[in-house]
């Protein structure tokens, strides 16, 4: 008797520790502004939307890549280029459904921006358990690169 006591006593804490493991979907994400903007709606839509404006350390201008439809909603992305380099990738529209779309959307998003500044080219890893956002974020990203003639 005292075994089985013993047996479901460390079972029971056993799972408690488990279930309260930190994962990838319920860590907090901490990448600047672009954590707290995609916490709205992200549902932009247009495929092209060009400017450019003088600035005192050179030329500076938005370009939004193409809308990329994934089976969890649309995905697009808006390049800042100065003078030539990327400065900032960020998406403008994101599968944002439901809880699991936004926690996804959450995580992966500012890993995929940062990899595509730091690239400056949208050859980038695409990121584990977003593959369709990975793949809607490269797509749109390619496109707007191309826009921008880089």
């Amino acid at each position: 008797m005292r075994r089985i006591i013993v047996a479901v006593g460390t079972t029971a804490t056993g799972l408690v520790l488990l279930f309260s493991w930190p994962t990838s979907w319920n860590r907090p994400v901490a990448a600047g502004g672009q954590a707290a903007a995609l916490g709205g709606a992200g549902t932009s839509q247009g495929t092209t939307a060009t400017g450019a404006s003088s600035s005192g350390s050179g030329t500076t201008a938005t370009v939004d890549g193409a809308v990329v439809q994934t089976p969890y909603g649309n995905v697009q992305v808006r390049l800042t280029v100065t003078d030539g380099n990327v400065t900032a990738a960020e998406a403008i529209a994101y599968p944002d459904r439901g809880g699991t779309d936004v926690q996804i959307s959450n995580y992966a998003i500012p890993i995929l921006s940062q990899e595509a500044v730091q690239a400056q080219s949208a050859k980038i890893d695409m990121v584990s358990g977003a593959t369709f956002t990975s793949r809607g974020y490269i797509q749109s990203l390619q496109d707007a690169l191309d826009q921008a003639n880089l």
